[in-house]
């Protein structure tokens, strides 16, 4: 299961808005294809690649757009 943390929520709410300045249209398309992106970790976990300043293979990372989404898998949850 996909859990956000209230920073990463925080953080998504801030790219949404600050796309919004431009475009509602592209601010929604972007925050909900990094939603629809992060629950494809649900069944591919390992997916990311390792963050390689953290060198720690539960610290993942992909890449959307301009952005990276970090993710720690653990034993029940991403």
């Amino acid at each position: 299961m996909v859990i956000w943390t209230n920073p990463a929520k925080i953080d998504l709410r801030d790219i949404h808005d600050y796309i919004a300045r431009d475009s509602k249209y592209y601010a929604q398309k972007v925050s909900q294809d990094i939603i629809d992106k992060s629950e494809k970790l649900n069944l591919f976990p390992e997916i990311g690649r390792i963050v390689p300043e953290i060198d720690d293979p539960n610290i993942r990372e992909i890449f959307i757009y301009s952005y990276r989404l970090i993710y720690e898998v653990l034993p029940d949850s991403v």
